[in-house]
């Protein structure tokens, strides 16, 4: 018999396995003749995940934590997912909400900012359209109605990314990078045919420290550790502008003309990020 999840996440094409791990006073104790360590503190992790059947939702959560669903909108293929953590002592619990849904060619996770209150699939996608998005679609005059497509007047969105035209964009062609990646966190890269980028910070970044660190803290690091063949030199919080293709394995590659900036969807301005196991 399939449970509420199960039915909901099918409701939209997708299978989900849900995991339950014990709650914080059941850690200590004997679970499935297991002891549990204080590590084993998971409060909730959503994860993309395949077998032989293919692509499923994996979800993972502490007893204690209630997980609903709050709309499945089955046409589009998307539902929100909020999660509501206790925390006693009279506190107000903490809710965290998850878009998931299927992208051209696979399912996604997104989380969403908490400020935002959600309560809807619609709300969630506006949600993680970032202030620039919302200025260039009130400049350019695009209808409300045509405002999550991926392609407008006023952007092209890529997964996770925004390109907003620049027309007036004068670049320096001797600072252009050919074949530049472009990333969040971890995930696969989206890699832009021509890139121009103004200010920003040198990072070093490797599979261990997705993010990057500063050139200070690599120099600090042991020199076998920096010799491990895995950094290489990356720009974090720069201005970026793009031009020609942009491709991404699970996207259809697409074309910019002019020069458009480079704009991340609000993700990670969610808390509930870190919940986030699959990034791209």
């Amino acid at each position: 018999m399939q449970s509420a999840l199960e039915t909901r996440f099918g409701r939209m094409g997708a299978r989900v396995k849900v995991k339950v791990l014990p709650a914080p006073e059941e850690l200590g104790r004997q679970w499935n003749g297991v002891r549990r360590s204080p590590s084993d503190r998971t409060v909730v992790r959503l994860d993309v995940r395949g077998d032989a059947r293919g692509e499923y939702f994996e979800l993972v959560h502490r007893r204690d934590v209630a997980v609903d669903v709050l709309e499945v909108n089955s046409a589009e293929r998307h539902l929100l997912l909020m999660a509501r953590q206790p925390l006693g002592g009279g506190q107000r619990s903490i809710e965290s909400r998850f878009l998931c849904g299927h992208d051209e060619r696979a399912w996604f996770v997104a989380a969403i900012p908490e400020e935002a209150e959600a309560r809807d699939v619609q709300a969630a996608k506006d949600a993680l359209k970032p202030q620039a998005v919302w200025d260039a679609i009130r400049e350019f005059g695009v209808p409300m109605d045509q405002r999550d497509r991926r392609r407008t007047a006023a952007f092209v969105r890529q997964g996770e990314w925004f390109f907003i035209p620049r027309y007036d964009l004068k670049v320096d062609e001797t600072r252009v990078l050919k074949d530049e990646p472009i990333r969040r966190g971890a995930g696969k890269p989206h890699v832009c045919q021509y890139l121009f980028r103004i200010g920003g910070d040198d990072v070093f970044v490797s599979d261990e420290e997705p993010n990057g660190i500063t050139v200070a803290q690599y120099r600090q690091l042991p020199r076998e550790q920096r010799r491990s063949g895995t950094w290489r030199r990356m720009t974090r919080d720069a201005i970026a502008y793009v031009k020609g293709s942009v491709r991404h394995p699970d996207h259809k590659t697409i074309w910019l003309s002019p020069w458009h900036e480079v704009v991340m969807n609000t993700e990670t301005k969610a808390r509930a990020m870190r919940h986030v196991a699959f990034l791209d």
